[in-house]
């Protein structure tokens, strides 16, 4: 696992053994930023005016897409249920050195690296993380139980089964109805999965450096 520097200065991480970025090359905050947080929470937010919501993000990686909700949620003032799994949790050698937070704000940033995996932790007033060290076909998710998906596995390139119709099947049994998912992948068959599943598939935009990316909602 190698430490790189993106375009926006922010960092991400390349597997050397499957070639793959954790991020985008053009920028890992700007990135995240434009899929997860406006694409997906703040569009939610828009259309849902309540307080609380429940996030469930397939992967869980570098902690980049949890520290932006953390903050967020703190802006905003709106309570954050956040769930999220991960096979393959980093070790503190390589997440401690990652420069996501500003100087004052490392320790918690570093806080949601240390908490306990497979345990519920209320992290502040506003915000409540359970991390879920396992493979996502492991998981048990209950039915409509989730308001927003962060789908950000590894590119189906890189790693098929994570985009199979089973696995999508899966996360989209647990969305609420009305709730939306979000991922930086624009490919063709993933829209046809999810069209598939009955859900109203958006072609947005991407992030510097993509052309598109989709907003899924559940109907």
């Amino acid at each position: 696992m190698k430490i790189i520097t993106t375009a926006d200065g922010s960092h991400s991480l390349l597997n050397e053994s499957m070639q793959e970025t954790y991020h985008s090359v053009h920028g890992a905050i700007q990135e995240s930023m434009h899929v997860f947080i406006q694409s997906g929470l703040q569009c939610w937010l828009a259309s849902n005016k309540i307080g609380s919501l429940r996030i469930f993000e397939v992967g869980f990686g570098t902690g980049l897409n949890t520290w932006l909700t953390f903050q967020h949620a703190q802006h905003v003032n709106c309570n954050v249920d956040y769930v999220s799994v991960e096979a393959f949790p980093l070790s503190e050698d390589i997440w401690s050195v990652l420069n996501y937070a500003e100087p004052t704000r490392r320790d918690e940033f570093f806080n949601l690296h240390r908490l306990p995996w497979n345990t519920e932790h209320q992290v502040d007033a506003q915000f409540r993380l359970k991390k879920i060290s396992a493979r996502l076909p492991d998981v048990e998710l209950d039915e409509a139980s989730f308001d927003v998906i962060f789908f950000d596995a590894f590119a189906p390139g890189k790693q098929p089964e994570m985009w199979s119709l089973s696995i999508l099947q899966k996360v989209e049994h647990a969305m609420k109805p009305g709730a939306v998912l979000v991922t930086y992948c624009a490919k063709g068959q993933v829209k046809r999965d999810l069209r598939s599943l009955q859900m109203i598939v958006e072609t947005l935009p991407g992030p510097p450096g993509k052309k598109e990316m989709i907003r899924a909602t559940k109907i």
